[in-house]
């Protein structure tokens, strides 16, 4: 099955963002299994193996739809469907580490377009997120400079040049009731 049939399928029924159906056509046609993101690809937990070790409460599972890894060691990204809004275009994202820790790192799909611009997996523990790339010891992604390109021209957003700026605003937003709402489910 392909990913694409794999994520429609996923999201059982909710409308996926056009950005996001986009850049995975993007990932298939340009990037072709070479990152174009640090980190970032493409992946569908079936078994919610993951989130299972927060909470295997149906409230908690049919309100996060994680959609790709975050980093090389499993973390994941996924949309948080806030007070039961089914509408992914401006669901937060929120990651889960696979260290543990859960964060929100955006205010919807757009501002996550941009922190891949940054080419940085997220370092994620149970205190904080943070997008950190050495500048001295800094490679990009294969396919970063054709991404930032494609983010222009397909979806009209700039590349950025401090993820960590869109997280704090996300964080000033959702944080205290994601913490809180993951609080019901999870006693860590």
């Amino acid at each position: 099955m392909s990913i694409e049939k794999d994520l429609i399928e996923h999201f059982s029924g909710l409308d996926i963002p056009k950005k996001l159906l986009s850049l995975l056509r993007f990932d298939n046609e340009v990037a072709q299994s070479t990152y174009f993101s640090e980190g970032f690809e493409f992946s569908i937990d079936r078994e919610r193996f993951g989130l299972k070790t927060y909470s295997e409460h149906e409230a908690f599972l049919d309100s996060i739809y994680e959609f790709a890894c975050a980093d090389g060691s499993g973390s994941s990204y996924g949309f948080w469907l806030k007070d039961g809004n089914a509408n992914l275009d401006v669901a937060p994202i929120v990651t889960f580490g696979s260290e543990g820790g859960f964060h929100v790192v955006a205010n919807n799909f757009n501002e996550l377009l941009q922190i891949l611009t940054f080419d940085s997996e997220p370092m994620i523990d149970w205190d904080e997120v943070d997008y950190f790339k050495d500048p001295d010891d800094f490679e990009p992604s294969e396919k970063s400079k054709e991404y930032r390109e494609w983010l222009k021209r397909v979806c009209g957003l700039e590349p950025i040049s401090n993820a960590n700026d869109i997280v704090k605003k996300a964080q000033q937003e959702h944080k205290t009731s994601f913490d809180a709402w993951v609080a019901n489910f999870y006693e860590g």
